[in-house]
């Protein structure tokens, strides 16, 4: 088991959070899980962990409010050309603190962090919010 700590919020609620290095660690497991033939084009994408967007005040544990989970930030690869000029790697943002607030335990922050950065390198590949939903 990773290392991981149970908390009580301030509304009571359990909170269950994991450390980054360990959250950092599963995101590599979801990079490395890739087949390969997708793993083979994907060129210059930092994938990043943060708390929370910049925007958004903490989450509180229990309420049902849409928490913004990832996000890519760059240019999908089917528009970008022979003249598109880079302007810095693309990049992925997984939030650990949302998604540590939609999971109970181990085992759901670990499906959650392999879904939503798939979800994310699916934009990167240009796919849109409506196909994904529907892959």
């Amino acid at each position: 088991m990773l290392n991981s700590q149970i908390d009580t919020g301030s509304g009571g609620f359990i909170v269950w959070s994991m450390k980054r290095e360990d959250f950092i660690k599963v995101v590599g497991e979801a990079m490395d899980s890739l087949p390969k033939q997708f793993r083979c084009r994907i060129r210059n994408v930092a994938v990043l962990v943060k708390d929370l967007p910049t925007d958004q005040a903490p989450p509180e544990h229990g309420q049902p409010k849409r928490l913004l989970l990832g996000l890519f930030h760059g240019v999908p690869m089917t528009q970008k050309s022979v003249f598109h000029l880079p302007s810095g790697p693309d990049h992925i943002v997984l939030y650990q603190k949302n998604i540590e607030a939609i999971c109970s335990n181990e085992a759901e922050v670990r499906e959650q962090i392999r879904r939503t950065f798939l979800h994310e390198l699916g934009h990167y590949f240009g796919m849109t919010e409506e196909q994904l939903r529907g892959a």
